[in-house]
């Protein structure tokens, strides 16, 4: 079996050869708990960016009952406060990171990577909305955004060996971590939070990245029980439609600690998450230019 042990040191080091993580990101997270610098954050970044800036004022122009011809909103501030913060910051943060998963990829990874991670990310966000926890729906599609993040690093640095672990976790019906331990001596997971550390990323983030399949093991930081149980739901109801979907097992804990139960009671929620998820990806689908690759990416 071919090996190549992965440590903290090499993932720090080796994350200066990546793209820059996207500043527009670590300023929505600084500003969270301030509406009005979000906001400034949010119109200065738009005013920036012609593609999300598009966007947002097509989506204020449909708000508003408009046609293109007949557009009377072209000004990026009101299209922003005709849509609303929230909305607004959710396409940057997934237009933003979508853009960086583009460049560390650099066109090889399976599109279902994406796919995956917008689903996690906006069902984290729609779970944080569900439960009673502190803390913000912003961050927690940021971490489930990122839950994979890891997984990046191990294709970029050794893709070979990535290639490998896959085929022999869905060969032997093994969860990806172990395989993974078994190749690189760590797995994505702890990889990822060293990478969202060296970010400087909140400690939540990170804790919710290392532990989004263990929450067991930190459930007193609220971000962890959501992206876990969101990842599970994700695949469970199958948002993203890949050929092969492993749902594993959902944490009682993680449940019991974010005031979760699954019966007929939360159908609303499940609907809102294939529908939000569903529109997500096919608004950014082309948000990171990934190509098929030989090794379709299935989270485990």
């Amino acid at each position: 079996m071919e090996t190549n042990i992965v440590t903290r040191e090499e993932v720090v080091e080796r994350s200066a050869e990546l793209p820059a993580f996207p500043r527009i990101v670590s300023e929505i997270i600084a500003t969270l708990d301030d509406p009005e610098a979000n906001f400034k954050v949010l119109v200065d970044h738009i005013a920036h960016d012609p593609v999300i800036a598009a966007r947002v004022l097509s989506l204020a122009n449909v708000a508003s009952g408009h046609s293109r011809r007949q557009s009377s909103v072209s000004d990026i501030y009101t299209a922003t406060s005709m849509i609303g913060t929230g909305r607004v910051r959710e396409m940057a943060i997934i237009s933003s990171i979508g853009g960086f998963v583009d460049g560390v990829a650099a066109g090889g990874l399976s599109d279902a990577f994406w796919q995956h991670s917008v689903a996690v990310g906006v069902c984290s966000e729609e779970l944080a909305r569900h439960t009673a926890l502190p803390g913000s729906a912003g961050a927690a599609l940021i971490a489930g955004l990122l839950h994979d993040v890891g997984q990046l690093w191990l294709y970029r640095f050794n893709p070979e060996i990535f290639r490998m672990a896959w085929r022999d976790a869905l060969s032997s019906a093994t969860g990806i971590e172990a395989v993974e331990h078994e190749h690189f001596g760590a797995d994505h997971s702890i990889i990822g939070a060293w990478l969202a550390e060296h970010w400087a990323l909140p400690a939540g983030i990170v804790a919710a990245i290392q532990h989004h399949h263990c929450p067991d093991d930190a459930l007193m930081e609220p971000l962890v029980p959501l992206v876990h149980v969101a990842e599970v739901l994700s695949n469970a109801l199958d948002l993203t439609e890949r050929d092969e979907n492993r749902v594993t097992s959902l944490s009682p804990a993680a449940c019991r600690r974010l005031g979760l139960a699954i019966d007929t009671n939360i159908q609303s929620l499940f609907g809102r998450m294939e529908a939000r998820s569903r529109h997500a990806n096919a608004l950014f689908q082309r948000a990171s230019q990934i190509q098929p690759a030989s090794c379709s990416h299935t989270e485990q």
